[in-house]
């Protein structure tokens, strides 16, 4: 433990900013511990909190304008891939884009802080062409808000680290096995909730090529476009003959929908 925290004394700086960027854009490295140790470091005079916390932005703004970017160059596809690779893909679209809907550029400030939903909301404000002033103002707010709030607990904690460091090296192997054990459970609890959804829209599912093998041969099909509000208006393009409702609104408008008939949902 004291050879990791002279490795971060010596080399704190450009550990913060690389972390930073590459978890920002992605890579599956937890950043949180880094900054709360980082914190502490500066609370014990071994680092300078502002260096510090200016390098954690800088990190996080560039990665952000590079989704920003690439959610304006390649739209709602973007979105899609990146839940795709999430581990509640079920979830992600919706949840994301009705927290952009509800709060606008606003849902910047507080993304960083929810699991899985800052990547995304950065590739929103591309894709519903949020202005890059605007987007700059709450990205940066956002992300002062989160490297503060981390690098902040860690120097408020920094007359403990010493004895928190002396416990960590006692338990040793053990600490380190519970960790990974427990990281472990969480991502094959949320595997196996992953696959039973797939498992039942595939029960459930109908192709696209299908569906028009129906509509060619003059079935009476009734095709539902229940994307959100957001996502029709980025994308409002849709099946020809759909009727759009979306599924916000599918329980208090659902008398609308035929009983005499198959329905489809896009």
């Amino acid at each position: 433990m004291k050879d990791l925290m002279q490795f971060l004394t010596l080399h704190g700086y450009t550990l913060i900013f690389l972390w930073v960027l590459a978890e920002q854009i992605g890579a599956p490295v937890p950043v949180a511990p880094l900054l709360i140790a980082a914190g502490a470091l500066a609370g014990e005079g071994l680092l300078d909190f502002t260096v510090a916390f200016i390098l954690a932005l800088v990190g996080c703004l560039i990665s952000d304008c590079l989704w920003y970017g690439i959610g304006r160059q390649k739209g709602e596809s973007v979105l899609s891939l990146l839940c795709r690779i999430s581990l509640a893909p079920d979830s992600c679209v919706r949840r994301t884009v009705d927290l952009f809907y509800r709060y606008g550029a606003r849902s910047l400030l507080l993304a960083k802080l929810i699991p899985g939903l800052g990547m995304v909301a950065t590739c929103l404000s591309g894709i519903f062409r949020i202005k890059l002033l605007r987007f700059f103002l709450y990205d940066g707010l956002g992300a002062c808000l989160w490297a503060g709030l981390y690098l902040g607990l860690g120097y408020l904690i920094s007359g403990q680290i010493e004895e928190v460091a002396i416990y960590a090296s006692r338990l040793g192997i053990s600490l380190v096995g519970l960790v990974f054990s427990g990281l472990a459970a969480y991502i094959i609890w949320k595997y196996i909730q992953r696959q039973r959804f797939l498992h039942k829209l595939r029960i459930a599912r109908i192709t696209p090529e299908e569906l028009k093998q129906k509509l060619d041969a003059g079935e009476v099909v009734m095709v539902l476009d229940v994307r959100h509000p957001l996502e029709f208006a980025a994308e409002p393009q849709t099946i020809p003959g759909a009727f759009y409702l979306p599924l916000e609104d599918l329980d208090k408008e659902g008398s609308k929908i035929p009983r005499d008939r198959d329905v489809v949902l896009y």
